[in-house]
């Protein structure tokens, strides 16, 4: 019962840490108002998130050879508690920046521990649990926008002080939870972390392959859904926010299903089909021109790429041993998250040098699809590790 309380706590918890790094996008127009500045100041903002979330794993990763999981887990939350107040308290766009870039180093400490941490307290059904977790977490990129909207008719700093208020609670709750939860003792095995990381650079690398290029495509994907949908689609701007409502909605089985599944199919093969399968819905979405389409291909391509994050966090915490676990895991997030990072720089890139938004994600698309086709061949010869 103690397990599943802090099971619980931890979902209720992630939904914090997801929606502090998402909360800033929808607030972009609020900040050039409330501050004075320019878009691309406003988009720093946003990026200073994402690099807090990016920069604290590889240290997490050795902290947690030192401490328990669940002790970095609970630093992670009070981090974001104070963090958030700062970025609710800000009175210049400098002020703002530090709190976000810590809201994002939050999520960074929090990811990298407290997924390992829940694959050890249910290592007979790891897929699942980082399924329902995963859902938690993307139920805040369904909820931010609306969020922030409601939060607006009073004050935009009211949604920073909500998160900084939801995760002292949950953090405090999480922490008395803890203590009366019998701890997996797998992770005490895991003390070297340069050993343990090198010591499974063939899985690493093995994953990266798969999943690394999947994640830059749909990175720039994404990031640039709404203006895609505007400017190469011919939709308004309300069907196009509502098309990126739908992506991530339908993220939210996706997490569940795709983690379940995860349990019950071989991992590679099934990490490769939806790799594979999402290059193909890419080249489908750019060929599709009803509002019925899009709408159709929205959902595949929100539901496919949604399941493959359950997938390889369960392939990853289900394949690596206990004296390596925290170790590589964290090596992997690392580098994942960097290469994820890159995505929407590239596609910007691309767009502003002439190419149209229909070329770029063919391209990407069909680069992803020959990938995995060779991947598939080296599967079936034997030769990635498992």
């Amino acid at each position: 019962m103690a397990r599943a309380r802090l099971f619980t706590s931890l979902c209720v918890l992630v939904f914090f840490i997801n929606l502090a790094r998402i909360v800033f996008a929808p607030l972009l127009n609020v900040f050039i108002s409330e501050f004075g500045i320019g878009e691309a100041t406003a988009g720093l903002i946003v990026t200073l998130a994402w690099i807090g979330s990016a920069a604290p794993r590889l240290p997490t990763g050795w902290l947690l050879t030192k401490v328990p999981r669940h002790y970095v887990v609970i630093s992670s939350g009070s981090i974001l508690a104070v963090s958030s107040a700062i970025a609710a308290t800000a009175t210049t766009v400098e002020h703002l920046m530090v709190g976000a870039f810590f809201m994002g180093i939050a999520s960074g400490v929090y990811f990298v521990s407290a997924n390992p941490l829940l694959s050890e307290l249910y290592p007979e059904r790891i897929g699942r649990v980082m399924g329902i977790h995963g859902a938690a977490n993307q139920i805040a990129a369904v909820v931010a926008a609306p969020f922030v909207a409601l939060t607006l008719f009073v004050d935009w700093r009211l949604s920073l002080w909500a998160i900084a208020v939801g995760a002292a609670i949950i953090t405090v709750y999480t922490w008395f939870v803890a203590r009366e939860t019998e701890m997996p003792s797998a992770g005490q095995a895991d003390r070297n972390f340069v050993a343990g990381a090198l010591s499974e650079w063939r899985l690493i690398a093995t994953a990266l392959a798969i999943v690394g290029f999947a994640v830059f495509v749909w990175q720039g994907l994404f990031n640039f859904y709404e203006l895609y949908m505007i400017q190469s689609k011919g939709l308004s701007d309300r069907a196009a926010g509502m098309m990126l409502t739908i992506v991530f909605a339908t993220g939210v089985p996706a997490f569940y299903f795709g983690g379940d599944f995860a349990d019950r199919l071989p991992q590679i093969p099934y990490l490769l089909g939806i790799v594979g399968v999402f290059a193909v819905s890419v080249i489908v979405l750019t060929m599709v021109e009803s509002l019925i389409g899009l709408i159709v291909m929205s959902v595949v391509v929100g539901f496919v790429i949604h399941s493959l994050f359950p997938a390889v966090d369960t392939f990853m915490l289900d394949t690596l041993p206990d004296s390596t676990r925290g170790s590589a895991y964290a090596v992997f997030s690392s580098l994942w998250m960097a290469t994820q990072a890159l995505g929407s720089s590239a596609v910007g890139t691309l767009i502003e040098q002439g190419y149209s938004y229909d070329a770029v994600f063919t391209g990407g698309a069909l680069l992803l699809g020959a990938l995995i086709v060779v991947l598939t061949i080296f599967e079936r010869a034997g030769r990635l590790p498992t």
